[in-house]
């Protein structure tokens, strides 16, 4: 629509949906999941095939570096760890291009059982170090990797806390229009908690126990963790975030 003065109107209902379409890079279909399309495309929408790449990647030459290995207790612990940042992944996949109220709905519920699920394989593998480090008279939480990793986990918890009191139980907060305005620092957390996670995958090289046992090298969980970074970053929509 143009004005007396052959000037486009603005309508603001075509500048929300632009602007909510809207990924950090690239074009907006490559962030917004297509109408009568399955959730699950979503996981390889756009950019998001880089980051399968590279989460998958990094997942394999974990695993891949333990099962070379006699398997012990303590080998569940970067194997629930790995499999953790592979299931925080997909959830965050999943979820960043749904726009439509149906398409936010079934994805948050995917993205909160993906996540519960990855929380509880953080607080088992959380268990089973805490386990050998009191077995073998270890000192607790004093390498990067540990403290990271202690991070990692405590912003992880809260997060999922707040996440699903956010949506299921809104009334904590006030109500439902209250829990909505702290999505967007949800949100932000969620990239952080992922960057972080990245993070201690990279430290983990740097361990007695890498370094003796599993030999997994740096460049390649640091080359692997950029293609992650690489391929979910470009698909955040700014409106989300609150920008």
């Amino acid at each position: 629509m143009s004005s007396a003065t052959g000037i486009p109107e603005e309508n603001p209902a075509t500048n929300h949906r632009t602007a909510e379409d809207e990924p950090l890079l690239g074009r907006r279909g490559d962030a917004s999941q297509q109408d009568g399309k399955g959730i699950q495309f979503n996981l390889v929408l756009g950019t998001a095939i880089i980051a399968q790449a590279g989460i998958w990647i990094l997942t394999a030459t974990i695993w891949a570096s333990v099962f070379i290995h006699p398997v012990i207790l303590f080998s569940a612990h970067p194997l629930l760890n790995i499999s953790s940042l592979l299931l925080l992944t997909q959830s965050i996949l999943l979820l960043q291009p749904t726009h439509t109220p149906h398409q936010k709905n079934l994805g948050t519920h995917i993205h909160a059982i993906l996540n519960t699920t990855s929380i509880l394989s953080l607080l088992a593998s959380l268990i089973i170090i805490e386990y050998n480090k009191i077995s073998h008279g270890g000192t607790h939480f004093v390498s990067p990797h540990a403290i990271l990793g202690l991070i990692t986990y405590i912003l992880f918890g809260i997060q999922g806390i707040v996440g699903i009191t956010q949506f299921y139980f809104p009334n904590v907060y006030g109500g439902v229009e209250k829990a909505k305005r702290i999505y967007k620092w949800h949100r932000w957390s969620g990239y952080l908690i992922l960057t972080l996670a990245l993070a201690t995958v990279c430290a983990a090289t740097q361990t007695d126990y890498n370094k003796g046992v599993l030999h997994v090298r740096l460049w390649a969980v640091l080359v692997a963790s950029v293609i992650t970074l690489v391929g979910v970053l470009p698909r955040v929509r700014k409106a989300k975030l609150g920008l």
